[in-house]
């Protein structure tokens, strides 16, 4: 039976709690396939709900490499398809959740729902953009991330100093590291053929903005470990010219030759790949 409006908890954990009871209810319970895993990470075999998942990791706390699968692909999900994934993942994450709000409301005055609150914006802003899946651990980092964001509104409840007047406060006041504009060394190493345009705005999302990578590739049109591959080479490459002073000082004619040259080739190397894959959908399509 469905839950009216009225009936909705208050609580930031308990509303989550009931859309993931709902999600994972009949008729048609959100559910995985752990046989796209293999034999080999031991979990179960066959279709399960993902609340079953959940008490079946619960009950595995050992089972190291099958948490982190499940987890790569519920993240995955979560970034890719839609909001009852994310749901779902709150869900899966619930009873960690649920016992670091316990530990930081102990002795805490105000409100424990933000408490709550906090440890849920963590979690959710690790699970849309911070948590890198080609790491170990994911689930692990997503409940650090909560943590964190619930220990810090504790901290600073317990810190806070009122002021009156910022204007009055005697001292300097020196903007925070990085006080620097790094994306304008990325909007230069494009200039300099460092870094091919198309791929400027995917590298500071990712490297600069932390942003997911998995939303990205796809909006790309490449998979996830390309646009890993991808952007480590232009790690290599910004590296190189950091060192010789390429990009941050005058960069001399050869130099910037050399690197046009490189640019193009790079372009030629991608078109024919597209090319390649085009020509053989064309082939297979033709077959059929």
């Amino acid at each position: 039976m469905g839950m009216s409006l009225t009936q909705w908890p208050d609580s930031p954990l308990d509303a989550a709690d009931a859309a993931f009871a709902a999600l994972t209810s009949d008729p048609d319970p959100l559910s995985i396939d752990l046989d796209v895993f293999g034999p080999e990470v031991g979990l179960p075999a066959g279709v399960m709900t993902l609340r079953t998942v959940r008490d079946w990791l619960l009950a595995h706390t050992d089972a190291f490499r099958a948490r982190d699968v499940v987890w790569v692909e519920v993240i995955r999900r979560a970034r890719l398809d839609g909001p009852q994934w994310v749901i779902a993942a709150v869900g899966m994450a619930m009873p960690a959740l649920r016992r670091y709000t316990r530990q930081l409301c102990d002795g805490y005055r105000s409100d424990p729902d933000d408490i709550e609150a906090e440890i849920l914006t963590g979690f959710l802003a690790a699970l849309r953009d911070h948590v890198d899946l080609s790491r170990p651990a994911p689930y692990a980092a997503l409940c650090r991330a909560g943590w964190r964001a619930g220990y810090k509104l504790r901290r600073q409840a317990g810190e806070a100093i009122p002021v009156e007047d910022v204007e009055h406060i005697i001292g300097p006041r020196i903007p925070q590291v990085p006080y620097g504009h790094p994306d304008v060394l990325v909007n230069r190493a494009v200039r300099l053929g460092i870094l091919d345009p198309g791929d400027e705005q995917p590298y500071i999302d990712v490297r600069l903005g932390r942003r997911a990578i998995e939303p990205i590739a796809a909006r790309m049109g490449i998979t996830s470990d390309a646009l890993r591959m991808r952007l480590a080479r232009i790690d290599t490459r910004i590296a190189e010219a950091l060192a010789t002073g390429v990009l941050t000082g005058v960069a001399s004619p050869q130099a910037v030759e050399s690197l046009a040259a490189d640019a193009e080739r790079r372009t030629n190397l991608r078109a024919a790949s597209r090319r390649r894959a085009r020509d053989s959908t064309t082939e297979v399509t033709a077959a059929a």
